[in-house]
């Protein structure tokens, strides 16, 4: 599986995402709890009228079985996996387990958000496989 940082679908939504976190931490700042990031993203969200589903148990799958739930932060508009942090700066940890969130649920984009410092740190991760894996279908239902 491959993943890139640069053109995707639901740029749109995905910048609304962006406005809505960036707006959160131009009100609080950095310094609180994840919690209370996630606590504010969701009234965000709501203000602005975006659909979504917090903390979202996504099942992980070894050999067809069933071994473990992920729980991400947000699905927003059952496209866009959402992450939080509220740490010092993102690392390969953190990106490493939006990555495992796409993989485990087969959504194509994932935003991570970093609340943690001075400025909004933001990154955005794509599924490849899973963008290829929805041209294929749509490929087989046009012929």
């Amino acid at each position: 599986m491959v993943f890139v940082e640069n053109s995707y679908s639901a740029s749109g939504l995905t910048g609304e995402i962006i406005g809505a976190a960036m707006e959160v931490h131009n009100q609080l700042g950095p310094g609180f709890l994840e919690s209370v990031y996630e606590g504010a993203l969701t009234v965000e969200l709501e203000l602005r009228g975006i659909k979504f589903q917090k903390q979202t148990e996504l099942p992980v799958f070894y050999k067809a079985r069933n071994v473990k739930q992920f729980v991400c932060d947000f699905i927003v508009e059952d496209k866009i996996i959402v992450e939080l942090k509220a740490i010092k700066q993102i690392g390969e940890i953190e990106k490493l387990q939006v990555i495992n969130y796409l993989k485990a649920s087969g959504y194509e984009i994932g935003l991570l958000f970093n609340f943690g410092n001075k400025s909004l740190e933001w990154k955005r991760l794509i599924n490849t496989r899973a963008i290829q894996e929805n041209l294929n279908a749509n490929d087989n239902t046009n012929t």
